[in-house]
């Protein structure tokens, strides 16, 4: 089983559920989050902020942050869909963080593994 945590722009969020439902994704746990990398936070208009008589930038995107685990097999076509539908060729298109996972427990059952999922 993987992990895949991907984060990404908010507007892409809908597509990236549908790929997920395509693949027959048993869950999914969704968060909003604000974040920067290589694009430094850096928007069409940078936010100057007054905060305690210092001025700051705020330097933080908003961003869309999705985990889900899933069979290994599956991995490899769900990079691929959500690359084609996420990839703008733009600083700020997210990432994929990809996890291996020991385990699973359903709560409810007891079941183990991928019947987990």
């Amino acid at each position: 089983m993987k992990e895949l945590v991907m984060i990404i722009r908010p507007e892409k969020l809908e597509d990236i559920k549908k790929i997920l439902d395509e693949v027959h994704c048993g869950g999914m746990t969704i968060s909003t989050v604000m974040g920067c990398g290589t694009q430094k936070g850096i928007a069409d208009e940078t936010v100057v902020n007054e905060i305690k008589g210092f001025k700051t930038t705020i330097n933080l995107l908003p961003k869309v942050r999705i985990e889900v685990v899933v069979h290994e097999k599956k991995v490899e076509p769900i990079i691929a869909s959500v690359r084609e539908i996420c990839a703008t060729d733009h600083v700020g298109d997210g990432k994929i963080f990809i996890r291996n996972i020991e385990d699973a427990v359903r709560i409810r059952t007891g079941e183990r593994g991928l019947k987990a999922l």
